[in-house]
């Protein structure tokens, strides 16, 4: 299982400069995803074990273009604090061995709550940044 954790600090910020680090009860969080290489056929449905985040947000699902993040080709809302079992449908055909990124992005910045509004490069539900890097994890398609 690929784990990429990052424990958050008071002073951590988000792209969008909301400073967060804490769940509502108080306790400090580590945001992370965690999720194992996936078996997928044509459009196909990614699989997170696990994803941890201190807001409101989204799972977002990038095509890995030169190490970096490109392409959204999926996402599924995230309610902070634990998300077991995140599964999000894919609008894109993979191909085995492909890299996807799994990346926290938060519901900030964007016109509208509870709608995905990013875009390459756009500063509306950005990723979530802890230490200027976004939370993420990378799996293969078989």
């Amino acid at each position: 299982m690929k784990t990429f954790t990052l424990t958050l600090a008071a002073a951590a910020t988000v792209v969008s400069g909301v400073a967060s680090g804490a769940f509502a009860d108080g306790h400090m969080a580590a945001a992370m995803v965690e999720a194992q290489d996936q078996t997928l056929a044509g459009n196909g449905t990614v699989v997170a074990d696990k994803v941890v985040t201190p807001v409101d947000g989204w799972l977002v699902i990038h095509r890995v273009d030169d190490g970096k993040p490109g392409e959204v080709i999926g996402h599924s809302r995230l309610d902070a604090g634990d998300n077991m079992i995140v599964s999000t449908q894919l609008v894109g055909e993979t191909t085995p061995g492909e890299e996807l990124m799994l990346m926290i992005h938060t519901e900030e910045g964007g016109a509208e709550e509870n709608v995905f509004e990013y875009t390459l490069g756009s500063s509306k539900d950005a990723p979530l940044l802890v230490d200027a890097m976004p939370v993420s994890t990378t799996v293969m398609v078989k």
